[in-house]
């Protein structure tokens, strides 16, 4: 697993890590002293999505406020 302060370089890959992870957790794969640096790291990609998709959302309300009359 990767370090927490590792950022993604992108939503995607934030997301695919994300994946990653939950696929881990339901396959029961995780070591259970491993089991608190996966849902912190989780929860940090989750943040990492939510404010690209913040972002991607602020960039298009500018723009659709450039083209309104």
């Amino acid at each position: 697993m990767k370090e927490t302060q590792e950022r993604p370089a992108s939503y995607e890959e934030a997301y695919a890590e994300l994946q990653q992870i939950v696929t881990a957790l339901q396959q029961e794969t995780v070591r259970i002293d491993d089991l608190a640096a996966y849902i912190e790291r989780a929860r940090w990609l989750v943040q990492v999505c939510r404010e690209r998709l913040r972002q991607v959302e602020e960039r298009l309300q500018e723009s659709s406020d450039k083209l309104s009359p």
